[in-house]
């Protein structure tokens, strides 16, 4: 067997064994999918929109054992719902770092959709840094860094695990984007906090800034001081907001926030979880030439 296959079916073998098939009904239809299970005791991960208006199911194993799972949690904005199964043991895979995968690496997309149990495609990673749009109810938000793969993905395989060549989880597959072309919500620092707020409130709480506006690129000098090259100009600031009661404007030049680069909405949004929520936030602005400190404190997002 050439290295290839060898590590293919190396992951296969470690991760069928954690991957299910989801039979879910609700006042939609009946729906499936498939889902990995994570954690010692039960918690299984899969995507949003495969238990939308669901609170339950059936998970059925490649070992023919099927078990009940209730949905502990859902949330429609990154794609990913958290479950729980209670009446058997299966072995959790393991989560990996999406952060750390480079174009062209070898993944691996293990599902379990009905009638094509055990259901494994290898490809590469075609690109990084995609776009997902997402709705739930009034808002939209993208899935940022999103992860495209050539590995083929049969219906059903939305909430199967995309690995990597050490049967790490790296991303949970979302869509069928088109022939060839197969998108994954990433697992990283971003997506784990998620997860843990699903674990323990069964929801993710959101915070609000209050700002719009557009990646521009900066001023020669000011790039090369800071070492980066873009930032978020402000087109918008809510009136109110915790962006104006910080002394945010309309024209400020956003370069970090937290102690982290931004360049554009979606590094904003990347911060606006749960724990931002009345927490002091440093942002600092490019402002007529000048670098300007202020604090805000990000608001829950009703």
């Amino acid at each position: 067997m050439d290295a290839y296959s060898e590590v293919v079916s190396t992951v296969a073998a470690t991760l069928l064994p954690s991957v299910a098939s989801l039979t879910v009904r609700s006042r939609r239809g009946e729906g499936a999918g498939s889902a990995v299970v994570y954690t010692p005791d039960g918690f299984t991960l899969t995507s949003a929109h495969v238990v939308e208006g669901a609170d339950g199911g059936v998970a059925e194993f490649t070992n023919g054992v099927e078990i009940r799972f209730d949905v502990v949690g859902a949330d429609p904005l990154s794609d990913l719902a958290v479950l729980r199964i209670r009446e058997a043991e299966v072995p959790p895979a393991t989560l990996g770092n999406a952060d750390d995968l480079r174009i062209g690496q070898l993944v691996v997309a293990v599902g379990n959709p009905l009638g094509l149990a055990g259901s494994v495609t290898a490809g590469v990673v075609s690109a990084l840094g995609r776009s997902l749009p997402v709705r739930d109810g009034r808002h939209t938000r993208l899935v940022d860094d999103v992860i495209q793969t050539d590995a083929a993905l049969n219906p059903g395989n939305s909430g199967g695990a995309l690995s990597d060549s050490a049967s790490r989880v790296v991303g949970i597959n979302t869509a069928v984007a088109g022939i060839g072309l197969g998108l994954a919500v990433p697992i990283n620092g971003t997506t784990r906090l998620i997860l843990a707020e699903l674990m323990s409130t069964g929801r993710v709480r959101r915070a609000w800034l209050g700002v719009a506006g557009a990646t521009v690129p900066l001023p020669q000098p000011v790039a090369e001081r800071l070492g980066q090259s873009k930032a978020l100009r402000l087109a918008e600031v809510v009136p109110g907001s915790p962006a104006g009661q910080a002394g945010l404007y309309v024209g400020d030049v956003v370069l970090s926030a937290g102690g982290k680069a931004i360049t554009g909405v979606q590094d904003v949004l990347r911060l606006m979880l749960g724990p931002a929520i009345g927490t002091r936030l440093s942002i600092t602005v490019l402002r007529k030439g000048a670098l300007v400190d202020v604090v805000a404190v990000p608001a829950p997002l009703d």
